[in-house]
């Protein structure tokens, strides 16, 4: 695994050393950021269920303001601090273990995010409870974007959240929500 694009531009991360950890493919992580493009520089990112850290690294690599990662495994916890150092990134991050419906996500500063990507489990009870544990970090104006097995039907609708955008790349998928409605 490495850095695509940016200032931090084929830095090396660590990959997991434990089964059980699905890093986003280079290829996948390469179309995210091509989407994502317009909107990184100077964004807050939220990258949850953050395993290694390399879609919060990419992010900051390409111009994010902050990137905060959630990741409920101390293994991963250690994992994406050390792909942090690796890179040489001493700020504009927070690393929280915790659930992602956890109330340490949504930060001190009480910020709301302008990008929030989740890699859940695969799995179409994961994909749903995922997207209900993203939608109260959310804004009218937040980009939601969630990795999930192509085979797992992303829901059209999930409370005040939209699907808007749908990639299919290989096995996997990427799938844009928007929220509508009452903030």
């Amino acid at each position: 695994m490495r850095v695509i694009a940016g200032e931090l531009k084929g830095r090396q991360l660590q990959a997991p050393a434990w089964d059980g950890l699905r890093p986003t493919s280079d290829k996948l992580r390469e179309t995210l950021f091509n989407v994502l493009a317009p909107r990184i520089e100077g964004a807050r990112v939220l990258d949850g269920y953050a395993g290694t850290g390399a879609i919060g690294i990419e992010a900051l690599s390409r111009g994010a303001a902050h990137v905060t990662f959630v990741e409920r495994d101390p293994r991963a916890v250690r994992l994406i601090a050390e792909n942090l150092k690796r890179c040489g990134v001493r700020d504009r991050y927070a690393i929280i273990r915790a659930e992602l419906n956890d109330k340490r996500t949504r930060g001190s500063d009480g910020a709301e995010y302008d990008i929030i990507v989740l890699d859940p489990p695969y799995g179409s009870r994961e994909l749903s409870s995922a997207l209900a544990a993203a939608e109260p970090l959310m804004s009218n104006g937040t980009l939601l974007v969630v990795e999930h097995a192509k085979h797992d039907a992303a829901p059209s609708t999930s409370g005040h959240l939209v699907l808007v955008r749908q990639i299919v790349s290989g096995d996997s998928a990427l799938a844009f929500y928007n929220r509508v409605g009452t903030p």
